[in-house]
């Protein structure tokens, strides 16, 4: 190739250089965000615990009492930023993860008197269609529990807690007197076994609670 060709080739890449980058920007956001989202699944500390709710899960611990505190902590929130930021979020207010270009918010449950029920994780929030909850795995079982029937809310909590433990001593003590709550009351001890055979291994074992 001649040097005039080899310039003339340079310019051609140059100019359609902006066009290259916008098509794949373009690319990029034409992936719907609900698969974007399952990024977050490659961070053990990180969960889509449920994608039809939209709740994310941040790892807690690994043994709980039932009177533990269940909060969203501040290692908790900052290790849930750090993991959403590269999907274009930040910070809005101390309980929401905002979106802008996506229009979508992550909101995180404002903290309430000690006792509350973790069933009322999300009462009063401003949930829109779009929004996902940020969320302690106790929180998100709840949630589960609530959102569908009994068997498939077992199902689903089969998966949640082998990789993100939950306080379950504390869910059947806020368990309410309706059929679906009681439905899960039986069927609890089930997810106690599974929980404790993967606490007693790894990936879990060695793992520690953010600090």
């Amino acid at each position: 190739m001649t040097d005039s060709l080899k310039t003339l080739f340079r310019r051609f890449v140059s100019a359609r250089s902006p066009d290259i980058e916008t098509a794949a920007h373009d690319n990029k956001t034409r992936i719907p965000f609900s698969d974007r989202i399952d990024v977050l699944n490659t961070d053990p500390y990180l969960m889509v615990a449920d994608a039809e709710l939209r709740l994310i899960s941040v790892f807690d611990d690994l043994r709980y009492d039932r009177a533990d505190l269940d909060i969203l902590s501040g290692p908790m929130r900052r290790r849930a930023l750090t993991g959403l930021t590269p999907l274009g979020f930040k910070q809005r207010s101390g309980s929401v993860i905002e979106n802008k270009a996506e229009d979508i918010r992550i909101h995180m449950p404002k903290f309430r008197a000690l006792g509350v029920s973790p069933f009322d994780a999300l009462r009063d929030t401003p949930f829109r269609t779009q929004d996902y909850a940020l969320l302690t795995p106790t929180q998100a079982a709840a949630q589960i529990i609530t959102g569908y029937p009994t068997e498939t809310a077992l199902e689903k909590l089969s998966v949640l807690v082998v990789k993100h433990p939950v306080n379950l001593l504390r869910l059947f003590d806020f368990l309410e007197p309706d059929p679906s709550h009681q439905a899960f009351r039986d069927a609890l001890g089930q997810l106690v076994y599974l929980q404790r055979k993967a606490v007693s291994r790894e990936p879990l074992k060695t793992r520690r609670a953010l600090r």
